[in-house]
C-alpha cells in the first residue's frame, strides 16, 4: 500500500471514532422555522444571502439528503426531541388541529425522553431558547423535559390576535416565558431573533466550562416576518414606507413578506454569532453545530424540489442543513447520504457516551460513520407520514392511506430531483415492494406506538398580575 493511501485511510478511521471519553462534546442545534431546501445561498439560493452559514458549510459538510420527520411545526419538532415518526409518539396532529395551538390539552408525553434529557443523565448543562411548540401547558413546558434553561415563545408566533384569520381562532396574546414564568404578553416579534441569540450566546459563555446541549428553534422565517432595526435597513423602500404606516394594533402579513431575504440574513448573523462565542471560549474544536429547518418553505424556495410546506413531496420534508465540527467533520463535504433530524438523539447519545433507553423504540439511527466514515446510510427506507416512502433513490408516493393504500406516483430521486416524471407504469415491481415497506411500517407503528400526554382544563399562558 502507498504511503499516502496509508494516511489517508488512517485519517478517515481517526474521523469515524467517537472522540474521547474524557472530553465530551458540545452539541448545537439551530432549527429554523419554514426555511426551505433552496433558502441558503450555499444551496444555491440567490434571493438571499447567508455567509456565515455559507462558512459552515465550508469548514464542515453539506447535507443535501436530510429530511424531517414531517412538513409541519409540532410534529416535525416533536420527532427532532424524540428520534420518532410522530406518529410513534401522537404528535403527528395537536388536539383538533394540524399542529398544537394556544391552550392546546396535548402535549409530548413527560415520559418521552428528549435529546436533552439523555445528554443531561450524563453531566450536561442544557438550555433552549426559541419556539418550542410541543405543548405550552407547565406539563410540557421545556424545563420539564430536560432543558436547565428555557427562554422564548410556547408555540408559533402567528398564534396571536392579530392573525390573519383571528375571527375563527380567538387567538390569546402570545407569552413570552423565562423558564416557566410569562414575562411578557404580545413581545416586539422585531426583536425576537436578536433576544434569543443574546440568550444562547449568555449559555454558552456560562458554560464554556461544562459539556453543553444548546437547543436554537428561531420562529423566523414563520410568517409574519420581522426584523430588528438593523436589518431593516436593507430592505426595498416600500417595504419600510408600509411598515412605517402600518396602524399600531395590526401586522400586514403580505407586506412583511418583503423582508424575506433581511429575515434570512438576520438568521445568518445570528449563527455568526454563535460561531464566534464558541470560537473566542476556545470550544470551537470540541462542538458540533448543525444548522437545519423545521420543514419547507411557506414564504421562500424549495430551490429544485417539488412541493412546499405541508407536503410529502420532497419540498415539504428536505430541508438545508450544515453540519460542522473542526477537525472531526471533513471540511467541504457534500453529504448526500440519507440521513433525518431523528438521528441526532442517538447520534448525540453514542458521542456523549449515554445510554439509549431499551423500553421503546426510537427510529433515529446514529450516523456519525455517515457523517465521517463515509458509510452508507443505515436507513432501509424513510417515511414521510404514511403518504410516502423512499427507499434508495426510489420514492412511492400512496393514495388512500386510510382506505387501504395504492400506489399512485414513483420517483427515481437521484434522476429526478424535482419529481417530475412518474415512473410508475414501467417500474410495477419496485412500486410493489415500496407499498409493501409502507405497509409493514403502518402495522409496525400500530403494535408499537406511545400516547401522547393530556391535561384537563387547559388554560392558555397568562401573565401574572
Amino acid at each position: 500500500m502507498k504511503i499516502s493511501t496509508l494516511i489517508g485511510s488512517l485519517f478517515l478511521f481517526a474521523l469515524s471514532l467517537p472522540p474521547a471519553a474524557a472530553k465530551e462534546p458540545n452539541f448545537v442545534i439551530i432549527f429554523t422555522d419554514d426555511q426551505g431546501y433552496g433558502d441558503l445561498s450555499c444551496f444555491g439560493g440567490n434571493h438571499v444571502s447567508t455567509p456565515r452559514i455559507d462558512q459552515m458549510a465550508a469548514e464542515g459538510s453539506k447535507l443535501t439528503s436530510f429530511y424531517v420527520a414531517a412538513p409541519v411545526c409540532t410534529p416535525s419538532r416533536a420527532a427532532l426531541m424524540t428520534g420518532c415518526y410522530p406518529k410513534r409518539i401522537d404528535m403527528a396532529t395537536g388536539s383538533n388541529f394540524g399542529v398544537l395551538l394556544a391552550g392546546d390539552r396535548k402535549g409530548l408525553n413527560p415520559e418521552e425522553l428528549t435529546i436533552a434529557e439523555v445528554l443531561k443523565s450524563v453531566g450536561y448543562k442544557t438550555g433552549m431558547f426559541g419556539k418550542w411548540h410541543l405543548g405550552d401547558q407547565p406539563e410540557f413546558l421545556p424545563t420539564r423535559q430536560g432543558f436547565d434553561e428555557y427562554f422564548g415563545i410556547p408555540y408559533s408566533h402567528d398564534i396571536h390576535p392579530f392573525h390573519p384569520q383571528q375571527e375563527k381562532f380567538q387567538f390569546p396574546p402570545l407569552a413570552l416565558l423565562d423558564q416557566e414564568e410569562v414575562i411578557e404578553m404580545d413581545p416586539d416579534a422585531d426583536f425576537l431573533t436578536k433576544r434569543i441569540t443574546e440568550h444562547a450566546v449568555d449559555f454558552i459563555k456560562r458554560n464554556k466550562n461544562d459539556p453543553f446541549f444548546l437547543y436554537i428553534p428561531h420562529p423566523i422565517p414563520h410568517a409574519p416576518l420581522h426584523v430588528s432595526p438593523p436589518f431593516l435597513k436593507g430592505a426595498p423602500e416600500e417595504v419600510r414606507a408600509g411598515l412605517a404606516a402600518e396602524p399600531e394594533g395590526t401586522i400586514d402579513y403580505k407586506l412583511r413578506n418583503g423582508l424575506f431575504r433581511q429575515a434570512i440574513a438576520e438568521i445568518d448573523w445570528s449563527v455568526g454569532q454563535i460561531l464566534d462565542t464558541l470560537a473566542a471560549n476556545g470550544l470551537d474544536e470540541n462542538t458540533l453545530v448543525i444548522f437545519s429547518s423545521d420543514n419547507g418553505p411557506a414564504i421562500g424556495s424549495a430551490g429544485p424540489l417539488r412541493g412546499r410546506k405541508g407536503t410529502t413531496y420532497e419540498g415539504g420534508m428536505r430541508v438545508p442543513a450544515v453540519i460542522r465540527w473542526p477537525g472531526r467533520i471533513p471540511a467541504g463535504k457534500e453529504n448526500t447520504e440519507l440521513m433525518t433530524a431523528m438521528d441526532l438523539l442517538p447520534t448525540f447519545t453514542k458521542l456523549a457516551g449515554a445510554n439509549l433507553p431499551a423500553d421503546r423504540v426510537i427510529d433515529g439511527k446514529d450516523i456519525w460513520p455517515v457523517l465521517t466514515g463515509g458509510e452508507k446510510t443505515p436507513h432501509e427506507a424513510f417515511f414521510y407520514k404514511l403518504q410516502a416512502v423512499r427507499s434508495g433513490n426510489w420514492k412511492l408516493h400512496v393514495t388512500g392511506y386510510k382506505k387501504g393504500m395504492k400506489p399512485a406516483e414513483l420517483y427515481n430521486l437521484e434522476k429526478d430531483i424535482g419529481e417530475k416524471e412518474n415512473l410508475l407504469e414501467g417500474n410495477p415491481e419496485v412500486a410493489k415492494q415500496l407499498l409493501k415497506r409502507l405497509i409493514t411500517f403502518e402495522a409496525e407503528l400500530e403494535a408499537n406506538s406511545r400516547p401522547a400526554a393530556f391535561v384537563e382544563n387547559p388554560t392558555p399562558l397568562k401573565k401574572a398580575p
